[in-house]
């Protein structure tokens, strides 16, 4: 397997500082760091991205995510393993990457569940999140980014 270039963002440098500088501001937003590395997993298991589902397994590792939540979130609704903020959390992430497979993917129901657990700082970060990952899925997708080059 071979990827087809190297990731837009490293050919185009000038890319890379504020796509970091976003992701930064990601953190400030007072998000538990488990559930924001749960939802860039579920965003690129659904994209299909396997360099950000590679990458994103070992940070949500290292950000403490037990190996059973790891294995299970492709499935976690029919789990045990999550609370119902990282449930809102998770069914927010897949409602804006699935966008176009319904209209109003992101119903009030999905919206108001997410802002029963998360502070309007912490939706920021959380959207923020999910607009990042898709973008990345996207870019390493469409170049066929291999898994594990990065390490």
């Amino acid at each position: 397997m071979q990827s087809r270039m190297q990731n837009p963002a490293m050919v185009l440098t000038d890319a890379m500082g504020p796509i970091q500088q976003v992701l930064k501001a990601v953190q400030t937003g007072g998000v538990d760091g488990e559930i924001l590395e749960l939802v860039h997993l579920r965003v690129s298991q659904i994209n299909g991205c396997s360099a950000c589902v590679d990458g994103g397994t070992k940070t949500a590792r290292k950000a403490g995510v037990s190996e059973e939540r790891l294995a299970t979130v492709v499935a976690w609704r029919e789990t045990p393993y999550f609370t119902d903020e990282e449930r809102a959390a998770l069914e927010l992430a897949e409602a804006a990457t699935r966008m176009a497979d319904r209209p109003n993917a992101v119903t009030d129901e999905v919206w108001d569940a997410a802002a029963s657990y998360f502070d309007e700082r912490q939706l920021a970060s959380i959207v923020l999140m999910i607009g990042v990952t898709n973008m990345f899925n996207r870019l390493n997708a469409t170049t066929r980014q291999i898994a594990g080059a990065w390490a």
